[in-house]
């Protein structure tokens, strides 16, 4: 198919960038890596009058430590995040994440803030950015904000992002010592979009649980925090027995998705399977 006639534009700053935004407004769509936008043009499901191409911006692509925590430039692409020295050593989880996403042509072109602005809710980045309780920095014409990612995914492809707003970065602090992560998932075979996503962060402390923070994508209409799955966990020792009671809460107040792939009751054991997988995994981990 080809898309409907549209103007392409191709900023070489996010100042211009903000500025073609506010001036072709709902016409305008931004473009990242494509890989859902292009197909829906294509498919005509999206009518747009003007394009804008993110992909010369180079201040967007970096990753760099700041302010003790780790920044990435929103058209970092995946695999750039899943190969990178100070992501692999301060934050692997992230890395991790990253590397399991689609295949090699989507991990080479496909970005980070493309990924999280559109929000698909069996997206593999959203577990990991929920667990590592990340920032999202916004850029509008007004300024900037900083989104905590719990927030962040409103509903079904929303975001709490508002109009004319671009995300321009994400932060996410290092991972110390005497904590675990890890990141778990189904993949769908053809696409390797997430049946059902875990990400654990779990940090011990005099042999118990201190803190917990567990993700959960592609089982519901958006990714969520697994809440009731994290507090049960606090204060206990990480026997088996522990992790399988709270792993049995993570769909609590959630409703299950249910498709073609797995039905809403499949999803839900799979939630609860991953999830105390991925807590024995992140338990491993934080003991070294």
């Amino acid at each position: 198919m080809i898309p409907a006639r549209f103007e392409y534009h191709s900023p070489a700053s996010v100042e211009e960038a903000l500025k073609l935004l506010g001036l072709h407004g709902d016409g305008a769509k931004l473009l990242a890596g494509g890989h859902s936008l292009i197909p829906e043009l294509k498919l005509r499901l999206q009518s747009i009058d003007h394009l804008i191409d993110l992909g010369r911006i180079a201040s967007l692509r970096s990753i760099k430590e700041a302010g003790g925590k780790i920044a990435i430039g929103a058209m970092t692409t995946h695999h750039a995040v899943a190969t990178s020295d100070v992501v692999r050593g301060k934050c692997a989880l992230l890395a991790e994440c990253a590397s399991m996403i689609g295949d090699i042509q989507v991990r080479n072109r496909g970005t980070i803030g493309g990924s999280l602005s559109h929000a698909d809710p069996a997206a593999d980045y959203p577990a990991a950015i929920l667990a590592l309780e990340a920032e999202i920095e916004a850029t509008s014409a007004k300024g900037k904000r900083t989104l905590a990612a719990d927030g962040f995914f409103v509903d079904m492809l929303q975001t709490a992002l508002q109009a004319g707003e671009i995300i321009t970065e994400v932060r996410v602090a290092a991972i110390p010592k005497g904590t675990g992560a890890v990141y778990q998932k189904v993949p769908q075979p053809a696409s390797g979009f997430a049946i059902v996503g875990v990400a654990a962060v779990v940090t011990l402390d005099g042999g118990k649980i201190s803190r917990a923070r567990v993700g959960v994508t592609g089982a519901a209409v958006k990714a969520f925090r697994a809440k009731a799955t994290e507090a049960a966990l606090i204060g206990k020792a990480p026997d088996e027995a522990t992790l399988a009671k709270a792993a049995a809460a993570a769909t609590n107040g959630m409703e299950m998705s249910g498709d073609i792939f797995a039905s809403s009751e499949y999803r839900a054991h799979l939630v609860r399977v991953y999830t105390k997988r991925a807590l024995a995994e992140a338990v491993k981990r934080a003991k070294g």
